[in-house]
């Protein structure tokens, strides 16, 4: 057992992904995949943003000689929000730094919160709400507070615990979180659970954005997202780099420079087993399939030259002494 406790903390902003020493990190594996997970942790963490969840970020994924995630930027800036383009650079902002499949939830107490008082962000703690502009998630926030975080490894699992208690606010919760892999499968698995701690309900909401970095390769012509549902909005914006088909998303060139695809997906019902996407790369002769067991509430596709994200989002509601589950399924293949 690994325990990490924050105090009060100031601003970091500056990234471990540019220090010369690896940062903390953990491996896992079973006899198809390997895994690796990155460890929060305040002063030499990969991520140290305020906008993504701090625990089980995953740096990479290895199946069947395949690399599943991974930088899909190639500087760091802490001077930049989002991401920009430089040159043939991709440079990111600490808060949008990371890897993997990430979880990022929507924020607490913000509007409420004069400047200078404090509101809350799950999976990374509360933060310091600096003036009266509005919220956002590019911003690099002062963490007043990251509770305190408990990590357990096993050979094939890692389990995050991060407790957190804010009195100013009233907010509190224990939030677990467990990446593992099945046994004598290609599959991952991402457990939750949602403690609520304190004396003020949580109602708020969760997506993971699904970083995908298939080997490297670009966002190329050929890849298709398939969905359990006929898609039902309009197409995207850019349709000469990619078309709706029923239920399908195709891409139809490959990204380059500054292409970029984006679009919601509509057309999901209430039930949990529209919460199923199939990723295949024609070319690569590999894919995935990521499920659910919570109903949509909104999904959208982002997608740059060097990476594909779909985010599946899902509602989170949580009275004060209740608890909530929710789990992810990743599972992966070759052709």
């Amino acid at each position: 057992m690994r325990a990490i406790v924050y105090t009060v903390m100031t601003l970091l902003t500056s990234l471990s992904a540019l220090a010369t020493s690896a940062p903390p990190q953990a491996e896992i594996a079973n006899p198809l995949l390997k895994v690796k997970l990155y460890l929060p942790d305040p002063a030499d963490g990969f991520y140290r943003g305020t906008r993504f969840d701090w625990g089980g970020v995953v740096g990479d994924l290895e199946y069947a000689g395949h690399s599943y995630y991974g930088n899909w930027f190639t500087q760091t800036d802490p001077k930049v929000s989002d991401f920009i383009y430089q040159d043939s650079e991709i440079v990111a902002g600490p808060c949008s730094a990371i890897t993997g499949p990430v979880e990022e939830f929507g924020v607490l107490g913000y509007e409420q919160a004069k400047p200078g008082e404090t509101f809350l962000k799950i999976g990374v703690g509360v933060l310091r709400k600096p003036d009266e502009a509005p919220y956002t998630a590019y911003r690099l926030y002062e963490i007043v507070n990251g509770g305190k975080w408990n990590i357990k490894k096993t050979k094939n699992a890692v389990e995050f615990t991060q407790e957190l208690h804010d009195e100013s606010s009233g907010y509190g919760y224990v939030y677990h979180k467990k990446l593992s892999l099945v046994g004598g499968r290609a599959e991952m698995v991402i457990e939750h659970s949602l403690k609520n701690a304190g004396s003020r309900a949580i109602d708020t909401n969760v997506y993971d954005h699904n970083f995908l970095v298939l080997d490297k390769r670009p966002t190329e012509a050929g890849i298709t997202i398939s969905f359990p549902f006929t898609i039902t909005n309009g197409p995207p914006a850019d349709k000469e780099l990619a078309e709706f088909r029923k239920n399908q998303i195709v891409f139809l060139k490959t990204l380059t420079g500054q292409d970029r695809v984006y679009t919601p997906i509509e057309g999901f019902s209430h039930s949990p087993d529209d919460y199923k996407i199939r990723i295949e790369n024609v070319a690569a002769k590999a894919g995935m399939t990521i499920s659910g067991d919570r109903p949509l509430a909104k999904m959208s596709l982002w997608s740059i030259r060097s990476v594909l994200a779909v985010e599946p989002f899902i509602d989170i509601s949580v009275a004060p002494g209740s608890q909530t589950t929710w789990n992810y399924h990743y599972e992966y293949y070759t052709r």
